[in-house]
């Protein structure tokens, strides 16, 4: 597993400042604004940075950003990284700041100076997230390195280790996640993926993982048409974390794990299929936020189910205009293979509901293209038949700096998915293409349960630099699924 890079936090000594090689970060709100170790870096540097704090180009600066002075006078520092931030940040200037010192930090070891900065945590997390860079199939020669040592100059060290922990949890899982997105088909198979959550029972997760027999005795034929035409065996791993009340109901949990998907027998062009190596980002991000749960004890119980199976057209694969039986007994008319999410998660919400009564539940899932469309990759699709449940994690995620917009739900568009000769369609086609199938897989959701379904292609894995991410796996979700567990679920 990718780590997160070591962070160390140091008792205040300036006569570091002096002689330490590397990158040097300082924190400077203005003018006036020079704490003791950006006064001494000024001495040192002969006011280089007092010039640059009177300077239009630092006026211009916003806060989190950076601008680094090269080879400083009189320092045996490499660089003088000044960092435009308020004496008392919000959390999101703070983590931008984390994230650029992260972005220039290279192979150097970097000192910060961060005395009695209030978000000297969120700096560390923005270092942290910054820092990903997935290796494990390239060769040494080609692989990058991001072995930076970050050694962090606070005022109590006592008190910011001790709230560095819960953050370093979350970014271990969140790198957990974003390793999970990136591996191939070939290496994460489906016996893979749950070997590695079985892993996790070392944190004190329960862990237990269903085969096809079991999947078959209950019933789940929805599940279990996805992956009949694959070599690798369909299975839903559950994991438990039981840091709440004893004996009181759990937030469920429940992630689209599809490993690849090629559409099946509706095959997906061959351009960009590629990519569906990330088609099980539902249940990476549910794996990374039981891993943070059990790593910081959360005082919640929660459970997470994740449905894992490989799509694949073969002479045993099902077939558009088959009818299949779900586990909760509606029938379904299979109109489009390549719509073979919701009839994953189908099955796996209907038995999270049926095994443990949850006081919510929660559903992730690169489900549809029509959430891209819509939203681009700024914000996942939120749709949800509570309002206080969804509100609740509109502010965790905002909190986060994880986009979020909340979608429509209505009888309106059932409709679309309504079938002559079965109980639903598993599409509706083209028109509001993510809202049917949010619609189909509410019928799944008994009516007295608060339930969230969380369309996450167009965030799960993009082209392009996130807000705490290189391009690639971003690990949406773990932070503010964590978020609102804390917020609204822990005793």
């Amino acid at each position: 597993m990718t780590q997160p890079s070591e962070i160390t936090f140091l008792a205040n000594d300036l006569d570091q400042i002096a002689t330490f090689e590397g990158r040097i970060a300082v924190f400077l709100s203005g003018a006036d604004g020079l704490d003791l170790a950006a006064r001494r870096a000024n001495r040192l540097s002969q006011g280089a940075i007092d010039r640059f704090a009177h300077s239009k180009q630092f006026d211009e600066m916003k806060p989190g950003q950076v601008f680094s002075l090269n080879f400083p006078s009189g320092m045996g520092a490499e660089a003088l990284d000044i960092v435009k931030l308020p004496r008392r940040p919000e959390c999101e200037p703070a983590r931008a700041a984390g994230v650029a010192l992260g972005k220039i930090r290279g192979s150097q070891p970097v000192l910060v100076l961060a005395g009695n900065n209030p978000r000297t945590s969120d700096i560390a997390l923005g270092i942290m997230l910054r820092g990903y860079h997935f290796n494990d199939h390239k060769t040494a020669s080609d692989s990058v390195s991001d072995v930076a040592a970050t050694y962090v100059m606070v005022s109590n060290t006592e008190e910011q280790e001790a709230a560095f922990h819960a953050v370093r949890a979350v970014a271990e899982a969140v790198f957990f996640t974003r390793d999970l997105v990136s591996e191939p088909a070939n290496v994460l198979t489906t016996t893979e993926f749950a070997d590695r959550l079985v892993a996790l029972g070392e944190l004190g997760l329960k862990v237990e993982v269903l085969e096809e027999d079991k999947l078959l005795e209950l019933g789940m034929g929805s599940l279990l048409c996805v992956g009949q035409g694959s070599a690798s065996p369909s299975k839903v791993v559950v994991m438990q974390w039981n840091g709440g009340v004893d004996g009181a109901s759990p937030l469920a949990l429940v992630g689209k794990g599809v490993v690849f998907d090629t559409g099946g027998i509706s095959l997906k062009p061959a351009g960009g299929m590629e990519d569906m190596t990330m088609d099980m980002g539902g249940a990476g991000v549910v794996a990374g936020v039981m891993q943070a749960l059990a790593a910081r004890k959360a005082k919640a119980n929660v459970v997470g189910l994740v449905g894992l199976v490989e799509n694949m057209p073969s002479s045993t694969a099902t077939r558009p205009g088959d009818v299949v039986r779900s586990m909760k007994g509606d029938t379904i008319e299979v109109i489009n293979t390549d719509a073979e999410g919701r009839l994953v998660l189908a099955d796996v919400l209907w038995y999270a509901q049926t095994r443990f009564a949850p006081v919510a539940l929660i559903d992730l899932a690169t489900l549809t293209g029509a959430a891209i469309v819509a939203l681009g990759h700024e914000n996942a699709a939120v749709f949800s038949n509570d309002d206080t449940l969804c509100q609740n994690f509109l502010d965790a995620a905002a909190a986060e700096g994880e986009g979020a917009w909340r979608m429509p739900l209505g009888k309106a568009y059932d409709k679309l998915i309504k079938s002559p000769i079965a109980d639903m369609k598993n599409t509706g086609g083209r028109p509001a293409g993510s809202v049917t199938a949010a619609q189909f897989l509410q019928r799944f959701v008994r009516s007295e349960t608060p339930w969230m379904h969380l369309d996450i292609a167009g965030v799960a894995h993009i082209k392009s630099d996130s807000t705490y991410s290189p391009k690639g796996a971003t690990g949406w979700g773990v932070m503010s699924l964590n978020r609102l567990v804390a917020d609204r679920f822990e005793v």
